[in-house]
């Protein structure tokens, strides 16, 4: 004698096609959406890029580098009686700058300058959990060719507008420019505190000689001061610019 089904039984079996179909039918919808915004938002950043391009400096300007020096005076004996200044700084060639210093520069500002392309969105992201546990400002989301690029290019605005073209730049930057390059630029260039630009120039000034003849511990002063100069100053603060000499090392 044939069994007979009961209607669950014969209801369950009629709705799985429809289950499947469903299903089907989600993930499809799931794909599309996600294309979708992925599209939008690869149009949106063309249309941003190219917006915001127009504008903007030419980086060749960078090939010809001569900033501000200073001017000595010297007396008939050859001492030196007064020195003239708008940014008191001393250019000197990589050559002359210890890989120690640079290490320590790129430890401290920069630790995956070496991989990135001028924008390094995984440093942001991390520069920011960093700055959350801290409860203040000890990692910054700026690679070293971004420093370069507000340094020589941009103004002190904050805007989105104002940090999309920093990131146009950098990428434009590291593009054209060696890492050697960028680096030569960088460390002539960047404001140390009390007047001092570049690292020649905050060595003299913080331990009174040539930055080829700093030691470790020197080197993570100075690596520790872009972040900010006058809070790290080791004249003015002293207990902080040890902290963040420590953080360097």
């Amino acid at each position: 004698m044939p069994q007979r089904r009961s209607t669950t039984e014969i209801l369950k079996k009629r709705a799985r096609p429809t289950e499947g179909i469903s299903a089907k039918l989600i993930i499809k919808y799931s794909l599309l959406a996600a294309a979708f915004f992925i599209l939008s938002g690869i149009l949106i950043s063309v249309i941003i890029y190219f917006y915001l391009s127009k504008d903007l400096p030419k980086i060749s300007s960078l090939t010809e580098y001569h900033p501000s020096i200073i001017t000595e005076v010297y007396s008939d004996d050859n001492r030196k009686i007064a020195e003239f200044y708008h940014e008191r700084r001393v250019v000197v060639p990589l050559s002359e700058i210890p890989a120690m210093l640079i290490e320590a520069f790129i430890a401290s500002e920069d630790a995956r300058f070496y991989k990135h392309q001028g924008v390094d969105f995984f440093s942001i992201v991390r520069a920011f959990i960093k700055n959350l546990e801290a409860g203040e400002i000890v990692q910054g989301g700026s690679t070293i060719t971004q420093q370069v690029t507000k340094s020589f290019f941009l103004s002190p605005e904050r805007s989105y507008n104002r940090k999309i073209k920093e990131a146009i730049l950098a990428y434009r930057i590291d593009k054209t420019f060696s890492k050697q390059e960028i680096l030569y630029l960088y460390l002539n260039q960047i404001y140390l505190g009390h007047a001092a630009y570049g690292v020649e120039a905050a060595s003299e000034n913080y331990f009174g000689k040539s930055a080829k003849e700093l030691n470790l511990a020197e080197c993570a002063i100075l690596a520790g001061l872009p972040q900010a100069p006058s809070r790290y100053s080791p004249f003015r603060f002293p207990e902080k610019a040890k902290q963040r000499q420590i953080y360097v090392l």
